[in-house]
């Protein structure tokens, strides 16, 4: 894992050496171990690195082909063994041990589809010198994160937007068509980023420059099947594989020349990963997790339960609401896009946890909700529609409230009221997005706090129009249920899950996390499988189930699905910023949300009245835009000067 960054002269002129310096220094938190720089003709590349495979040897940026190929790379290819061999019985001749080279013998030999064969998760640039050819590639779902911009006569790129704005004097405007979808979707839509001018490479994509033009293209996407009946013989068969792919792609996820940890949040995906991790490296696996001094969001006895069972040496970080707040300024910087939940401060309180507890790789289980129907948006989605068949059934909208027991406003609605909000009825069925129009539309009343300036500036259904204009051609063919999953995998997961609560926070600290459950093997059998077999009946990751039984503990197998959360607004009211970002004044000045409408929220919180789920994400998505100004917008020189304080050390439990 590392940090990279680039220029481009698209017309004539070299690239400023002190420029690449700025940019590459703006991520020295992805990359503290080493920096490299690499000028020839019109291209210049940066590279901060973590060093992770081949400690001695991995240098970036690296060469081939004596000096004709250059590359800077983040990430990991965790099946560059099979590949080097497969190279070298070619003809390639290595003369290091990194996965970094192999990328480049594979270009070499492939050209630009050598992407097709890597498993791993990644974002580089190689410069091609013989065909004055930039080749910029991101991973198929979304791990890794890399911007680029198109300004004047040069082209930049960087694994963060604060690296563009260090190497550029480009001017710094918020996206308010960009905004709009993040208080709908939570995420901006690919390739529009919370900044104008700064474009995000989407997953699953590669982008060519060459002779000054741009060419972006697809090289992946998931292949849903259509439903179809599966014997009890199959079935069997079906779930073998499963486990069999999942502790391969944990088998390679655990190739490092540098201790591995888990993370251990007492769910089932977490602890199927340590398990099976646990089976490869023995008792002398680390554990480690977040547990919350707030009883409601703590899972404190499952971990410790499920590392008991694993003999696992655990560590965990518990997180009070005054933890929150004092770092969330430092998560919306690494972010670098407004947030709606304050659920990603806690997760970097765990990755600083993980790197002084002397670890950089970590592995997870994101990517198992999404993959195999975890999800309770995916229940919700098949209730509303057993509901939409008896719209006035007296005992099918009690299964909703069953589903959230943890959401006292939905357990206080009346029927009609539910009815209305979940849009059940037969003609809702149809809408192409019926899984998500209940968060999108709860969300998108978020926009009620903005300014009119600014709600003049976004057009109508802008967001709506975006989302739908990148639907496959396939999407009307599926069922309700994989369109759902469509969705969460191809936005929400890379997006917001992958991003503000994976790479950003886990590269704050240095600390590189894996996700066995998003090798790509696993992903596409995954979108084969039926979605009985995710779901049976109502019965979340069915599948997944029964290949763990046996090797989990019983009570972590069967508890209730409780989604990761961490307190929201009531936390931030510990801060001592929080007053000076949402004062009448500066809302005014920045223009963006409407200055009494936000008091009057603000108002609400103070006096302790009951606050609903859009009051707590209403007042993060606010206060973390308002931050985002301040550290991005308020200053317009080539160079970032907001730094972020210090974490504090908090309670460490062994």
């Amino acid at each position: 894992m590392c940090g990279i960054a680039g220029i481009v002269k698209t017309r004539s002129g070299q690239p400023d050496p002190g420029r690449l310096q700025a940019m590459i220094s703006a991520l020295a938190h992805r990359g503290p171990d080493a920096n490299g720089f690499h000028c020839s003709g019109p291209v210049g590349m940066a590279h901060a690195r973590l060093s992770i495979i081949d400690l001695s040897g991995g240098a970036q940026p690296m060469s081939i082909a004596d000096g004709k190929l250059w590359i800077t790379f983040n990430g990991e290819i965790f099946n560059y063994v099979e590949l080097r061999e497969e190279l070298i019985k070619k003809g390639h001749k290595f003369a290091t041990r990194s996965d970094t080279e192999v990328i480049l013998h594979l270009y070499r030999e492939e050209g630009e589809a050598c992407v097709d064969k890597l498993n791993g998760q990644w974002a580089f640039a190689i410069w091609d010198e013989p065909r004055k050819k930039l080749f910029l590639s991101r991973d198929r779902v979304g791990v890794r994160p890399l911007f680029y911009s198109l300004t004047g006569d040069e082209f930049l790129f960087a694994s963060e937007i604060k690296a563009i704005f260090a190497g550029s004097a480009m001017p710094r405007d918020l996206d308010l068509q960009a905004l709009d979808q993040i208080f709908t979707f939570w995420v901006t839509v690919p390739p529009r980023t919370a900044f104008k001018n700064v474009c995000q490479l989407p997953p699953g994509h590669s982008l060519v420059l060459e002779h000054g033009n741009i060419r972006v293209y697809r090289y992946w996407s998931l292949d849903y099947c259509p439903e179809e009946p599966v014997s009890e013989t199959r079935e069997k068969q079906l779930t073998e594989e499963l486990l069999n792919l999942l502790l391969d792609a944990s088998r390679i996820r655990l190739r490092a020349d540098v201790p591995v940890g888990a993370y251990l949040s007492g769910g089932l995906d977490s602890t199927i990963i340590t398990v099976l991790t646990h089976k490869l490296v023995g008792d002398r696996l680390r554990t480690f997790s977040v547990a919350f001094e707030d009883k409601e969001f703590d899972e404190s006895e499952y971990q410790r339960e499920a590392s008991a069972f694993l003999r696992t040496q655990h560590t965990e970080v518990r997180c009070s609401y005054r933890d929150i707040a004092k770092i969330f300024p430092q998560v919306v910087w690494h972010s670098e896009q407004p947030i709606l939940r304050t659920a990603p401060g806690p997760m970097l309180l765990l990755s600083k946890l993980v790197r002084e507890s002397g670890f950089k790789v970590v592995l997870t289980g994101e990517g198992a909700d999404e993959m195999l129907g975890g999800y309770d948006i995916f229940k919700e989605t098949k209730i509303r529609q057993f509901w939409a068949l008896h719209p006035d059934s007296r005992w099918r909208p009690l299964l909703l409230k069953r589903l959230y027991p943890y959401m006292d406003g939905i357990q206080r609605q009346s029927t009609e009221y539910l009815k209305s909000f979940f849009h059940v009825s037969a003609k809702e069925a149809n809408n192409p997005f019926f899984s998500h129009t209940p968060r999108w539309e709860l969300t998108a009343k978020l926009k009620t706090f903005f300014s009119d300036a600014a709600r003049a500036e976004m057009q109508d259904r802008a967001a709506m129009l975006s989302m739908q204009s990148g639907l496959p051609a396939a999407y009307s063919s599926w069922s309700c249920f994989t369109r759902a999953e469509y969705l969460e995998a191809q936005h929400l997961l890379p997006g917001y899950i992958l991003s503000s609560q994976g790479d950003r926070m886990a590269m704050a600290n240095s600390v590189e996390g894996r996700y066995p459950f998003l090798d790509f093997r696993l992903v596409e059998f995954a979108a084969k499988l039926p979605s009985r077999l995710k779901m049976k009946v109502l019965n979340q990751k069915y599948i997944l189930k029964q290949a763990c039984e046996g090797l989990i503990p019983r009570s972590i197998l069967s508890r209730y699905k409780q989604p990761y959360r961490a307190p929201d607004g009531k936390s931030l009211f510990a801060s001592d910023y929080l007053s000076d970002m949402l004062s009448p004044e500066q809302i005014k000045q920045d223009g963006i949300f409407d200055p009494q409408r936000v008091s009057a929220l603000v108002t609400k919180f103070k006096s302790g009245r009951t606050t609903s789920v859009k009051d707590n994400m209403a007042l993060v998505g606010i206060l973390s835009t308002q931050l985002l100004l301040q550290q991005f917008l308020h200053q317009q020189k080539g160079t970032l000067t907001w730094n972020p304080t210090s974490l504090e050390t908090c309670t460490v439990l062994s």
